[in-house]
This record gives C-alpha cells, structure tokens and sequence, in this order.
C-alpha cells in the first residue's frame, strides 16, 4: 500500500491529524494496534483547548461532542494547598451568568477516543485499520516503509506522523527521545463510586496534600455518579523516596481527616491502573526526515495539571498543517519540518515553560500555601488564576518570583 501521510496512532492526536487532512483534502492511512473501543488510563479531564481546536478543523465535529451523553460538562478547577486552603478557578469569569456554552469536560476516555475514531470513520479520505502493530520502520530515499512484525502488514509512506503514545517505539528509536525519570511522571488511576463533596458545577479536584508533595491527587467527577481518581508524582520523586503510589492513594483515602469522610461510602469500580506521562518540560527535537512527533509521543503534557489531550490536538493539527505544506513543496526534508516544532513551541512552549515553574512551586510547600492564602482573599489574584487557563501571558506572571513580593507588599 501507498499512502502520501501515515499516521501510527489513532488516539486523540493522531485522529486529529487525520481529520485536520481531511479537511484540508489530502487522504492518509491511520494504523492502531486497539481495536476500538478500547480503554485508556488517563485522568479523563477535557480541557477548553479540546472542544475549541475540534471546532477549528470542522464545527459539525465540535457540535456532536457537546451532544454526547458520555461525557459531564465541567466549569473549572480546585486548587487545594498543603495547607488545606481551597481555591475555586472556574475556567469562565463570571460563568454562571451563561451555562449554555461549557468548554471543558469530563469522560472516560474509552468514549472520547472511540468518538474520535467515530469521526475518523465518517470521512472518506481516511482509511483506518485497527488491531494492527507497526514494528518497523525503514527510511528509503522515496519514503518509510513501515510494517508489522511478521511483514504481513505494510505501507509505504511519504510523511510519517507519529502519534502513538508514551512508549512508542518510533520516538525511542528513530527520534531517540529516551524516558528520563525528572521529566517523566508516574500515575495511577481508579474509578470510584459515591463520593460525597463533589462540587455542583462538576469542578476537577487536585489536592496537594503534604504526604504526596511534590505530587498530587486528584478527583475528577464524571456522569453516573463516578469520579476518576489518581495520583501523579515525577518518576524520579517517587523512585528516590521508595513510594508506591497505590498503596499512598489508598492509606490516604482510608486514613487522611477529609478524605476518609468523603470515602466513607465510596466503592471502587474496576481495578487500579498504572501509566506514565511524558512532560514537556523540556524542549525536545519533535520531527526528523519525513516524520513529526504529536502529543504523548512528542512528550508534549503539561507538568502542573497533568493535561496531554489538549496539546495532543493542537500538534495533531500542526503536523497535518505541516504535512500539507510538505506535500505541496514536495519537500521532506529535516530541515523542512522544523517548521512544525516551530509552530508547537510557539503556541504550548510559553505554557509549558510557566507549567514548569509552578510545578517547582510545589517543592516549597510554604509559597503554595501562602498562594492559596491569597487567593482566597484576594478577588484579583483569583480572577487572574481564573484567566491563566486562556491567557498566557497572564499565566507567564505567575513564573516570575517578582510576582509574588508584589503581592505581598499590596495587601
């Protein structure tokens, strides 16, 4: 088989890369070793960034997302400090006045990658197979060969977009991005059952309680009466302190003043699973010869929150853009695709690098505590938190020390 672009992967980045090509009339091959649907361990959490990037490449797409039944519309997020102080960010300043447009979401991903995939089989320009592996991958001067093990299965592609996760192979051995335990963070995740204290509006929940720093745990509500909840902690934290993150989830659960109340009749569904998250928390070299890198693949998740769907999106459409544009060049080049790692660092790299910075906050519990302290007396400082989740210059103050002395002195 023949294709101009292949894309490995057909979670969320890699099917919005085929549905941004699409779009723009170019056909491709997405290859998936799931048959879908098929489950995903994640947190679960839909940032604005999904439904507006969807809404980008086609608003029928971003329509039939708010229309589905799957998925619980949520208004913002709970920050709560070592110190027990909560602070309430919703993602819309002034929210409640308008309910009719939410921008974030919760649901499981099981549903929201099968969705996707849904809309990928809408369209005739792509050609989707499932339950195939692709364990090779040969650079020829006209382009990838890529095959299966057993050579049953291959392609030959001009363009390569590379979207299978955190453990794909292509970004190990072609990119030669290795996991580095500081960069790299170790979660678990479990779905729950009749937790008490959700908040009305369906608020995420992460909690940086001092027996997990510099981790986190997190609740996130979801239709049914269900909650995901994980905990996220750096590889290299929970590897030097010995920690094993189920067993610190569940004495915390079962033994922490708050939790225990909210837990009391509480039922575990399912099992507890484990997964990684590569951080872009470091820039990286997202392309090569004929191949670009897009989300979990290209290390692209946010260090502060954990988020990976939403970047996945936005590289997924830029290596399509990308893609497009090599197409009509009819250039393949390295130094041709370095347009894309522009186009990605431009757009997530300011975030990324603030993520960064408040991610270190968390190993100075006192500055966090005393952020929250703020917070939850200081309108303006939680109107701005407010306006970090769309604004990212507001969100680059919150990286600058001379922020906080400023704060200090003006209350």
């Amino acid at each position: 088989m023949k294709t101009k672009v292949c894309i490995i992967g057909a979670g969320p980045g890699g099917a919005t890369a085929a549905l941004q090509l699409a779009q723009l009339g170019i056909e491709c091959i997405v290859v998936d070793k799931a048959v879908f649907p098929r489950d995903k361990v994640c947190g679960d959490g839909l940032s604005g960034k999904v439904l507006t990037l969807l809404e980008r490449i086609d608003k029928g797409i971003g329509q039939r997302l708010q229309q589905a039944m799957f998925k619980m519309d949520s208004w913002g997020v709970t920050f709560v400090a070592p110190n027990r102080i909560g602070m309430d960010i919703p993602y819309r300043l002034n929210y409640q006045q308008d309910m009719s447009n939410p921008r974030g979401f919760v649901c499981k991903r099981i549903d929201f990658d099968n969705f996707l995939v849904d809309e990928i089989k809408r369209r005739s320009e792509i050609r989707l197979f499932e339950g195939v592996s692709i364990d090779k991958y040969e650079l020829q001067p006209d382009g990838y060969l890529l095959s299966s093990k057993d050579g049953s299965f291959q392609v030959k592609a001009d363009i390569v977009i590379v979207a299978n996760g955190a453990h794909s192979g292509f970004t190990k051995d072609v990119a030669g991005i290795k996991m580095e335990p500081e960069h790299y963070v170790a979660g678990i995740r479990a779905y729950y059952k009749g937790i008490t204290g959700l908040h009305t509006d369906a608020f995420i929940e992460l909690h940086f309680l001092k027996n997990m720093l510099p981790g986190y745990l997190w609740i996130f509500p979801l239709p049914n009466g269900e909650a995901n909840v994980g905990v996220g902690m750096l590889s290299n934290s929970a590897r030097n302190k010995k920690v094993n993150l189920k067993q610190l989830m569940l004495d915390t659960l079962a033994t922490d003043p708050v939790m225990k109340e909210r837990f009391a009749n509480a039922e575990l569904v399912g099992t507890i699973d484990g997964y990684g998250l590569p951080l872009g928390s470091k820039k990286r070299k997202l392309h090569g010869e004929r191949y670009m890198l897009v989300g979990d693949a290209g290390y692209l998740i946010d260090p502060f929150t954990g988020e990976g769907i939403g970047n996945a999106l936005y590289s997924g459409r830029f290596a399509a853009q990308q893609a497009a544009a090599a197409i009509a060049a009819n250039d393949y080049s390295d130094k041709f695709f370095e347009a894309y790692d522009n186009d990605v660092y431009r757009i997530l790299g300011p975030e990324l690098q603030v993520s960064t910075k408040l991610q270190k906050l968390i190993k100075y519990p006192w500055l966090f505590n005393l952020l929250m302290k703020m917070g939850s007396r200081n309108k303006q400082l939680k109107d701005l938190m407010s306006c970090m989740f769309h604004e990212v210059d507001l969100r680059k103050k919150l990286g600058k020390p001379m922020f906080y002395v400023k704060l200090l002195f003006n209350r």
